[in-house]
C-alpha cells in the first residue's frame, strides 16, 4: 500500500515524527543529518526518492531559523533526487505571528516563508493550527490545514463534566470563534477576557465579558502558548470572577521566555498541549499534559499518498473543504 511513500524526519522533532511512522507502519528514511563547524545544515539522503511520494516532516519552532532552514535544505535535497511530489509537514508552522502589514516598513514574514517554501520545491503543505487561517493563502500550492482543537476536546470531554457547570473563555476578542467551537463540542457558555496589548510582549486583561462563572469550571483555549502572558492573565481573571476550576488547553506548547515563571504563578488544574512540538520547559510543571497529533497527522499523509479525501479529519464542528 505504501511502495511509493518515503517520510524523512528532521531535527526539530524526531519523536514526533518516529510515531507518525509508527502509525503508518513505514520506516524513516535513512540520512546523514549534520552541521559544519561553522554552523551550515549538511544533509545526505541515504535512501532512493526517485519517482517517490515524499513527506518531509519538520515543524518550524524554536530554534525557528536552524529548523527552517534545515527544512529548505530538505526540500532541495529531494528535489534534486528526483523526488515525483514533496509535501511539507510542518506541525507548527513559524514566522506566522506578522500575516499583514498593520503599521508603516514592517515585513509579511508569513507571506516571505510560504514563498521560500515554494521557490525551495514543495508541492504540497500539511500543517497544523496556523496562527491565521489566511496564511493557507499565501502559498500557491495546495495547504491542508488540520485542527489540534479535535483532540484537545477529545481530552478534556472525558472530564464528563455537565454542561451547566461548563464556560468556555475566550482569552481575547480574536480567539472568540475558536471559543465557540469548543462549546459546541464540550457544552457549556461562552465568556470573554477583554484582553488589551500594551506592547509586543506585553498584554493586561481587563474585564470578563458575558455569563456568570461563579462555580463554574472553565476552559481557557488558544492555539499556542508563548511566553504564557496572555493565557496565564486569562486564568488570573477566571479565577478572580470565580471559577471552581480552570483548565488550559492550547495547540502548539511553544514556551520561551519566562513561560515558566507565568504558568507557575496561576492556579490551574491541568495544561493540555498537543505534541507538535517538543516539550522545552526545564523543569516540567507536574499540572502540564502532552496529547499526540501523530494519529491524525499519519491519517492525513496516508489519505494524501492515495489520493482520497482528508475531510474525514475535520469532524467535531471544524468544517474544511476536501
Amino acid at each position: 500500500m505504501y511502495d511509493h511513500l518515503t517520510l524523512i524526519s528532521g531535527r526539530a522533532h524526531p519523536k514526533l515524527s518516529e510515531d507518525i511512522a509508527e502509525y503508518l507502519g513505514v520506516p524513516l528514511a535513512a540520512m546523514e543529518l549534520m552541521d559544519f563547524p561553522d554552523g551550515e545544515t549538511s544533509v545526505k539522503l541515504n535512501h532512493n526518492v526517485r519517482g517517490r511520494d515524499v513527506f518531509l516532516i519538520q515543524p518550524t519552532g524554536p530554534a525557528v531559523n536552524q529548523n527552517l532552514m534545515e527544512l529548505l535544505i530538505l526540500i532541495d535535497t529531494c528535489k534534486r533526487a528526483s523526488a515525483e511530489r514533496i509535501t511539507v509537514v510542518i506541525p507548527y508552522f513559524g514566522y506566522a505571528r506578522q500575516d499583514r502589514k498593520d503599521s508603516g516598513r514592517v515585513p509579511i514574514t508569513a507571506k516571505l516563508v510560504a514563498n521560500l517554501i515554494t521557490t525551495a520545491g514543495a508541492d504540497r503543505v500539511l500543517t497544523v493550527d496556523l496562527h491565521a487561517a489566511q496564511i493557507q493563502g499565501f502559498f500557491d500550492l495546495p495547504v491542508d490545514h488540520l485542527y489540534g482543537a479535535r483532540i484537545l476536546d477529545d481530552h478534556f470531554r472525558k472530564l464528563n463534566l455537565p454542561p451547566e457547570e461548563t464556560v468556555v473563555i475566550s482569552p481575547d476578542e480574536g480567539s472568540i470563534k475558536r471559543a465557540m467551537q469548543h462549546v459546541e463540542n464540550l457544552g457549556g457558555s461562552l465568556a470573554i477576557i477583554d484582553k488589551r496589548r500594551s506592547s509586543a510582549t506585553e498584554t493586561r486583561q481587563a474585564n470578563l465579558i458575558g455569563g456568570d462563572i461563579e462555580g463554574k469550571v472553565a476552559f481557557l483555549f488558544d492555539d499556542m502558548i508563548s511566553t504564557a502572558g496572555s493565557i496565564c492573565g486569562a486564568a488570573k481573571i477566571a479565577k478572580q470572577f470565580g471559577a471552581r476550576q480552570i483548565y488550559i488547553g492550547a495547540t502548539h506548547g511553544v514556551f520561551c521566555g519566562n513561560a515558566a515563571e507565568n504558568l507557575a504563578s496561576v492556579d490551574v488544574t491541568e495544561i493540555v498541549v498537543t505534541d507538535s512540538l517538543p516539550l522545552r520547559l526545564d523543569p516540567l510543571p507536574p499540572n502540564l499534559k502532552q496529547v499526540s497529533i501523530a494519529p491524525m497527522l499519519g491519517e492525513a499523509i496516508r489519505r494524501i499518498h492515495r489520493n482520497e479525501s482528508v475531510s474525514f479529519l475535520f469532524r467535531n464542528g471544524h468544517k474544511h473543504d476536501d
